[in-house]
């Protein structure tokens, strides 16, 4: 075990205190840095990610909500401060990403070591941090659900926030046609992806993807959920797939935490037994969560390697110090980002 000093010092923490506005609810503060538990390290944080989790955290409607008060921030990355007893894969110095779910928005974190994946020194930590949880999230949802060719049609919903962007960009690159929806203030960003862009609030949203596609798309990428999932089910073509990764919360209560996110859980349970009769013309929704393990590293060490080739790049809609991240928590609310908020330390 090696153990720096840190044991007397304090660090800066956000924490979040309960369902309402940000501007309330997030306190910054002073905390006494963790020392490394067995099977654990202690994380010296340099960007810590902001995401649609913690908007759904702060109303309480997340499905997997931790109890108030809490420290947010679902992903991270930084430099090993100190190795707790067990752990022989990591050493102090190395520079890694972490998946804790919340737990980020601090300058240094206990984390578990099994759940770390290595960072090349070289990359920008903001960028980094942007590839964890939405970066991989995108590549597993093209790597592993959808069975694509190069040539294929997609549509990406909200192709201009965290997720979307770097699955505009993905999909880009591997030859895919990529249709993605955003606000009209954002379209141009859209096409810088490569995507072609239209909004969300066209009436009537599949026949006008199908006026683009007249045949249907082979996938669509939905963080929408509720009665949108029928609209992104009617754009599909015979055989395509439809990935449902997030729920919208807009209009339900503080602490109906599960609610939002049944429609999806019961569409799919119907859509599989549909499928099972030959129902749906070979036509298929699944759902998508992100979770650490060998394939995620797997994933994220694909994506550092197109970050530094120059293919990948992602959009970091700002970059905050911690006592900022209620105007970050704030510019998601009112959507107006592009791309992914990062805090640093």
């Amino acid at each position: 075990m090696s153990v720096d000093a840190t044991a007397a010092l304090t660090g800066t923490r956000v924490t979040m205190t309960g369902s309402g506005e940000p501007e309330q609810q997030l306190v910054t503060g002073h905390e006494t840095v963790p020392a490394a538990g067995r099977g654990k390290v202690v994380v010296r944080v340099e960007a810590a990610g902001v995401s649609f989790a913690e908007v759904q955290m702060l109303q309480h409607l997340h499905p997997f909500p931790p109890r108030f008060p809490f420290v947010p921030g679902y992903d991270l990355v930084g430099r090993i401060t100190e190795v707790g007893e067990g752990v022989t894969a990591w050493r102090v110095g190395d520079r890694v990403a972490a998946m804790p779910r919340y737990g980020a928005w601090q300058e240094y974190v206990e984390t578990p070591a099994k759940h770390l994946a290595p960072v090349p020194e070289d990359l920008d930590a903001a960028e980094a941090v942007a590839l964890v949880a939405n970066g991989v999230t995108a590549y597993q949802m093209l790597d592993r659900l959808t069975g694509l060719a190069p040539g294929d049609t997609v549509l990406v919903h909200g192709a201009s926030g965290g997720v979307g962007t770097v699955l505009a960009r993905l999909a880009v690159h591997r030859g895919l046609r990529v249709i993605g929806t955003a606000s009209p203030a954002k379209h141009e960003t859209v096409r810088a992806l490569g995507a072609e862009p239209l909004d969300y609030r066209t009436p009537d949203l599949p026949s006008a993807v199908r006026g683009l596609a007249p045949g249907g798309v082979q996938a669509v990428f939905d963080h929408i959920g509720g009665r949108g999932l029928d609209d992104s089910w009617a754009m599909l073509a015979r055989g395509g797939t439809l990935v449902s990764f997030d729920s919208s919360v807009a209009g339900y209560r503080p602490g109906q935490w599960f609610r939002p996110h049944v429609p999806a859980l019961l569409r799919t349970a119907r859509r599989f037994l549909a499928r099972l009769l030959g129902l749906t013309g070979g036509r298929r929704m699944t759902m998508y969560y992100v979770k650490p393990g060998p394939d995620f590293n797997a994933a994220l060490d694909a994506l550092y390697g197109l970050l530094a080739e120059g293919v990948l790049k992602p959009e970091i809609a700002g970059r905050h110090q911690l006592d900022g991240a209620a105007d970050a928590l704030r510019q998601l609310l009112e959507g107006r980002s592009v791309g992914k908020h990062v805090l640093l330390p």
